[in-house]
């Protein structure tokens, strides 16, 4: 039997442990983000969460290790590939994941890398003075041309399709451009939360479109409640302040007198006579009616 080295044994242990204290566990892939930027990423999020690079075996001994205490956790093991993060937070799985995607930022290609999207070089002046630049434009596809004394792109140009390699020239050259396509930053294969796993396609959402949409489903339902007279404590004083109004109105136009409403009877019945004595002659009335018509 071979011999396992102690410090392995120390690892699965404290990845079982993180796992086992923390309510959401996150998986990450972190292979393409060169050190210097990895160690800044851990000291900025040092205060949300917990960021534990490891070998993916002693990743999965950790997650089988904590399923006696964690329910379902081993199905967080389907997400682990690449050179993998455990990441343990209070955090919930949205508020992860967004934390997550503010560490990501542009960087210049190298070559080599699969374009995460369109590499589009757009119609326009460049910051080149003529010369062989624009041959060296021209041989990556890049239509360009000298006009008034400047190197201008003459069209929009797609250089790389999504999904294509990015070639080291052309590498060169976009980063000449200052058009930066690399993404650099963690990212999240998924996270477990109360026996559940949350893939990117679900936690990636506006949170201000998502917030404004929870507001107007309140707005909405706290509106319905009312016009329903569903009383609870949110509804009740609005829903005693439209029955005091709805009766009041009731008692003003049925005429019946008291304190509340006495004023607005008399109002109420005052203008019901200058109404009338504007339809009648003059003769038919008196002085004061006369002046108020």
């Amino acid at each position: 039997m071979a011999h396992v080295a102690e410090w392995k044994f120390k690892e699965v242990e404290d990845l079982t442990k993180i796992i086992k204290d923390n309510s959401v566990i996150g998986i990450a892939e972190i292979g393409s983000i060169p050190a210097p930027q990895m160690q800044q990423m851990r000291e900025n999020l040092r205060e949300k969460m917990v960021i534990r690079s490891s070998k993916n075996t002693l990743i999965f001994r950790a997650i089988d290790d904590a399923e006696k205490k964690v329910k379902d956790i081993t199905a967080l093991k389907e997400i682990v590939t690449g050179q993998t993060a455990l990441i343990a937070t209070d955090l919930n799985p949205f508020q992860l994941f967004n934390k997550l995607k503010e560490t990501r930022s542009k960087a210049p290609a190298r070559g080599g890398e699969i374009a995460p999207e369109d590499i589009i070089v757009k119609k326009g002046d460049t910051p080149f003075k003529p010369g062989p630049i624009v041959g060296d434009l021209q041989k990556v596809g890049i239509p360009a041309s000298i006009q008034g004394g400047k190197v201008v792109i003459k069209k929009d140009k797609v250089l790389v399709k999504e999904g294509e390699i990015i070639s080291s020239d052309i590498a060169q050259m976009i980063t000449r451009l200052e058009i930066y396509p690399i993404e650099i930053g963690i990212s999240l294969n998924g996270c477990y939360e109360d026996g559940f796993i949350f893939k990117p396609d679900v936690l990636d959402i506006d949170m201000d479109q998502y917030m404004s949409q929870v507001r107007l489903a309140a707005s909405s339902a706290f509106n319905l409640a009312v016009e329903t007279a569903w009383v609870n404590k949110l509804t009740v004083k609005p829903l005693i302040m439209k029955a005091y109004r709805d009766s009041f109105n009731v008692a003003v136009d049925q005429g019946i007198i008291n304190k509340e409403t006495v004023k607005q009877i008399i109002a109420k019945a005052h203008r019901s006579m200058v109404s009338v004595a504007s339809n009648v002659k003059d003769e038919g009335l008196d002085d004061d009616l006369k002046e108020m018509t």
